[in-house]
């Protein structure tokens, strides 16, 4: 039992590491927590598997949320994996695909599983319900340019110029 308490011990410190990185923009830090950096974000069907693939998005989610953070409500533990139960909050300064920065706030709160082979993380997927956050970024967007809003994030195509 000492070894199981032990290597959940480092499972936990190397998660909270992460995050830690990940809220002050250490991104090689983080990439250092994976031997195989590989993100899965089940609402939108995205997976970013490789250093360059998590680097582009990276550097895309911070360019939309340059101040996005964690909160972090509970953490637990299974076989293969840590649990985390976290808040994520942020201020769109950029674009997200084709939606222009409002300037608003969101604040979601969300499930991630670090995912390990042993004491090696292979991956974190993670839990959110996609209309959460975009009920606050789309606060005062005239209601006319919605369609062309949303259709933009489903499909990432820009949105069609509107006459």
């Amino acid at each position: 039992m000492t070894t199981d308490l032990s290597l959940q011990t480092r499972r936990e410190r190397l998660v909270l590491d992460h995050f830690a990185d990940e809220t002050r923009q250490d991104f090689d830090a983080v990439l250092d927590t994976f031997p195989h950096p590989h993100y899965e974000l089940i609402a939108s069907g995205e997976v970013h598997d490789g250093l360059h693939a998590v680097r582009k998005y990276y550097a895309d989610t911070r360019t939309a949320f340059p101040d996005q953070r964690h909160e972090i409500i509970k953490l637990r533990h299974a076989a293969d994996s840590v649990i985390v139960e976290f808040w994520l909050l942020g201020t769109h300064r950029g674009p997200l695909r084709n939606l222009p920065a409002t300037g608003n706030t969101f604040r979601c709160r969300m499930i991630a599983l670090f995912i390990f082979d042993g004491d090696r993380l292979v991956c974190e997927r993670v839990y959110f319900d996609t209309l959460t956050i975009l009920k606050q970024l789309l606060v005062g967007v005239p209601p006319a340019a919605l369609p062309a809003i949303v259709s933009g994030l489903l499909t990432g195509q820009p949105a069609a110029a509107t006459a």
